[in-house]
């Protein structure tokens, strides 16, 4: 399964990566909004979900997908697709090169295999359960910070308004407990880096399943605990935590203390 979800995840990412330079030299792009003005989905998004589907159709015939553009169920019984056809849509439309195509398998909601590629750079991330996280042929394991205090934190900010300034209060309060803190734009590399070690740690609210499929079990294969949205009401109903062993228990206490489970 890891094997369709990269192969896949790569040619979508070839297709956004062309889209994207069009988009450079000027060719203009449909955009429309969703939850928010500020929560938008292009063209392209829909265009490289209707990839993914119709290839995942040939390669895994009759298993359902689950997509961010077109739905298809909840990922719950059996076996489902997962996918975010651009993670990181914002960063896409703006230019910026940090954003990925996300494909994973779940079992029963549970990921068991996931791929994540950066059309840009070209970086494959890959993990199975049991087998590790890897990026481009290379095993990933997490950081080992010295304390919290020298912790480097990944978030991200919700689309409605009311909700982003009480998340911006809590990273405030945050600010003074660790080291610094970054915001990427798209949560399923912020989950990846959590696993190459390149964050420390990362904490969100809001996440839907085709965010985390993938880069969430590439952070637990690489040795990251990890708290999906639901499975820890202490950080809200649907806060995410990702983070390597040597901070994450301070790092969970600290979310709550500064209000996570609040937002």
């Amino acid at each position: 399964m890891v094997e369709v979800a990269e192969q896949v995840a790569v040619e979508a990412a070839a297709f956004v990566a062309a889209e994207r330079e069009s988009m450079l030299d000027g060719a203009g792009v449909d955009v429309q909004t969703k939850t928010s003005r500020t929560d938008v989905v292009t063209a392209v998004d829909v265009a490289s979900e209707k990839l993914i589907r119709a290839r995942l159709s040939q390669l895994r015939p009759g298993e359902p997908v689950l997509g961010e553009e077109g739905g298809g169920g909840d990922g719950g019984d059996g076996l489902t697709w997962v996918a975010d056809p651009i993670d990181g849509t914002v960063n896409f439309l703006y230019g910026l090169p940090d954003f990925a195509v996300s494909v994973g398998a779940q079992i029963d909601g549970v990921s068991v295999a996931g791929a994540v590629v950066e059309p840009v750079s070209g970086r494959r991330w890959t993990a199975t359960r049991g087998g590790g996280a890897w990026l481009d042929g290379r095993r990933l394991t997490v950081s080992r910070p010295d304390g919290l205090d020298m912790a480097l934190v990944g978030t991200g900010f919700n689309y409605v308004t009311e909700r982003r300034k009480r998340q911006a209060a809590m990273i405030a309060e945050l600010l003074g407990r660790v080291r610094d803190i970054r915001r990427g734009g798209s949560a399923a590399l912020d989950l990846c880096h959590v696993a190459a070690g390149w964050l420390d740690g990362y904490a969100e609210h809001g996440l839907a399943r085709w965010d985390w499929a993938a880069g969430a079990l590439l952070a637990e294969e690489a040795g990251a605990v990890v708290a999906l949205p639901g499975q820890d009401p202490e950080l809200g109903s649907d806060g995410t935590l990702a983070a390597a062993p040597a901070i994450a228990e301070p790092l969970r206490r600290a979310l709550i203390d500064c209000g996570m489970g609040g937002i």
